[in-house]
């Protein structure tokens, strides 16, 4: 039998979340080897899409699976405030299986997601909602210029030649190219044949420049826009999101990036600019003798071949 009123009855009113989401994805299983720098690459990111990103927004993070100690940090930045949706998954869901919880489940209109290795810069948020609302039919904005894959822009190419003032060439300097591409790996050898053998692709639309491109990776979209591919279908956790790029283009949605760079990825390592702290090990004969290659190839070996039987 019940016994009273519930006292939610008499409340009048309610918090109405904000227009933008920004929706964040975290993965951090341990905080060694590859993992060692990566809990402080996401209080980087953190701080940084906070410092004066030009529109406000509510945060909900997705945390897939990751270590106690991000966990407890995750709470905390919760119960302090900072984060308003915190969802902390059991297991591992890939980030097929994350998207179809974030994307569907964010509440607001707007929807910024980005990985938790994107470091942000003054007006990012501003800047990408500025050409989400100032372009027709786009699907989304990336925070920064970098180069597309051709294939992933045909819808974006044909638009622009028929309605915008378009370019097409060495537009993006080489060394904001290099800046963002040597965070995925490649050597400068290879760098440089990427850039000699593509190319980008600028248009003007109503006095709004704009680079054709996006990724996966950082974009803001339409909630109403995302919904429509949902849900996705990811047997991996990582290696198939280009399925958002490939079904966006050919649904004819517009990819874009503005022209200046508001985001960069930090991948695994926080930039030297951040680190105000180098622990005394890090530079201990003992580290060094760890660094030698005819050591440093072997163990790195025997530690991917480890994180793939317990991790892939």
């Amino acid at each position: 039998m019940r016994k009273g009123q519930n006292p939610a009855k008499f409340v009048k009113d309610v918090a109405r979340p904000e227009r933008i989401t920004v929706a964040l994805l975290n993965y951090i299983p341990f905080l060694s080897g590859f993992y060692a720098e990566t809990l402080d690459v996401l209080k980087a990111s953190l701080e940084s899409m906070r410092t004066d990103a030009g529109l406000p927004f509510d945060l909900m993070i997705f945390d897939n699976g990751s270590c106690p100690e991000v966990r407890d940090f995750l709470v905390k930045e919760k119960e302090e405030g900072r984060i308003q949706y915190l969802i902390l998954s059991e297991k591992n869901m890939g980030k097929g299986g994350a998207w179809n919880v974030m994307l569907a489940g964010a509440p607001g209109e707007i929807i910024a997601y980005t990985d938790a290795d994107v470091l942000f810069y003054p007006n990012w948020l501003k800047a990408s909602v500025d050409l989400l609302e100032g372009y027709p039919n786009v699907g989304m904005v990336t925070a920064r210029p970098f180069r597309t894959p051709e294939k992933f822009l045909q819808n974006s190419i044909a638009w622009a030649k028929s309605n915008a003032e378009f370019q097409q060439g060495d537009i993006l300097p080489y060394e904001w190219f290099y800046e963002f591409s040597t965070t995925l790996g490649f050597s400068d050898d290879e760098l440089k044949k990427i850039y000699s053998d593509t190319t980008d692709y600028r248009v003007t639309y109503k006095n709004l420049p704009a680079y054709l491109g996006a990724s996966h990776w950082q974009f803001t979209a339409y909630k109403s826009t995302l919904a429509q591919f949902l849900p996705f279908d990811m047997d991996k956790p990582m290696g198939q999101v280009r399925q958002l790029d490939e079904r966006m283009d050919a649904a004819g949605y517009l990819r874009l990036m503005p022209v200046e760079r508001y985001a960069q990825n930090m991948s695994n390592t926080l930039p030297s600019a951040l680190k105000t702290d180098l622990s005394p090990k890090q530079d201990s004969p003992s580290k060094r003798f760890w660094e030698l290659p005819f050591l440093k190839k072997p163990l790195l070996a025997l530690y991917n071949a480890i994180f793939n039987i317990y991790y892939k």
